[in-house]
Order: structure tokens, then C-alpha cells, then sequence
């Protein structure tokens, strides 16, 4: 009479298969986390600079004050600084909780940040 069932060379194979896409996998998905919290802080950015030109729209000049921009909130993680603002220009850094990069902005004749070289163009590190 024969049993039935799986040998044990033929658990293990399946096993180390598993261990073997395990290993693939989890460092894809740990770099898909790093792109959406960057994604998350350049989308912060440029709804901020949306805010700044209304905000210049009604009183010819640009503000630090998160507060003083009608309604406007960052993304949950995400701590946005408004660096420097005057009738000029003006530039903003964004950074997240869960990781250690940053995004950065500026505008106008305002002083680059971090490592933005170009005006109105978002950079990350």
C-alpha cells in the first residue's frame, strides 16, 4: 500500500523557492514606500506654491505663515517649512516622518534650498 503525499526534498525545494522571492521582493517594496512619501512631499510642494500665488494675488507679497495661506494643510507625515517668503519670492522644504529624505523649492529671487538649483523646479535628495 502507498501513501500519499509530499516528500520532504520536495517541502524544502518549495521552501528555498519561497525564501528566494521573499529576498526579491521585499527590498522592491520597501523602494515603492521611499517613491510614494517623496510623491507625497512634491505633491505638499506644489499645493503650497498654488497657495503662495493666491496668497500674492491678494497682498503682492509672499508669507512664511502656513496659517496665513486660507485652508491649507500638508499630508499626514509631512512637515513643510517655509523658509524664507518677501514680494519677491520665496522657498520651502519638505520632509517626512518615515524617511530621511527631503524635497525642496523655490521660487522667484528667493535663496535656493537644499538642492534646488532651478527656480520652480522641485528637487529631491
Amino acid at each position: 500500500m502507498k501513501s500519499r503525499g509530499f516528500t520532504l526534498i520536495e517541502l524544502l525545494i518549495v521552501v528555498v523557492i519561497i525564501g528566494i522571492l521573499a529576498a526579491i521582493a521585499i527590498p522592491k517594496f520597501a523602494n515603492t514606500k521611499q517613491k510614494a512619501y517623496v510623491a507625497q512631499m512634491k505633491s505638499d510642494l506644489k499645493n503650497l506654491a498654488t497657495a503662495e500665488e493666491a496668497y500674492f494675488y491678494d497682498s503682492t507679497s509672499y508669507t512664511t505663515s502656513l496659517a496665513a495661506l486660507n485652508n491649507f494643510r500638508s499630508s499626514t507625515g509631512v512637515t513643510l517649512t517655509v523658509l524664507e517668503g518677501t514680494p519677491m519670492g520665496w522657498s520651502a522644504q519638505a520632509l517626512h516622518s518615515s524617511t530621511t529624505r527631503g524635497c525642496y523649492l523655490f521660487n522667484g529671487n528667493a535663496t535656493p534650498v537644499g538642492n534646488a538649483t532651478v527656480a520652480g523646479k522641485i528637487t529631491c535628495t
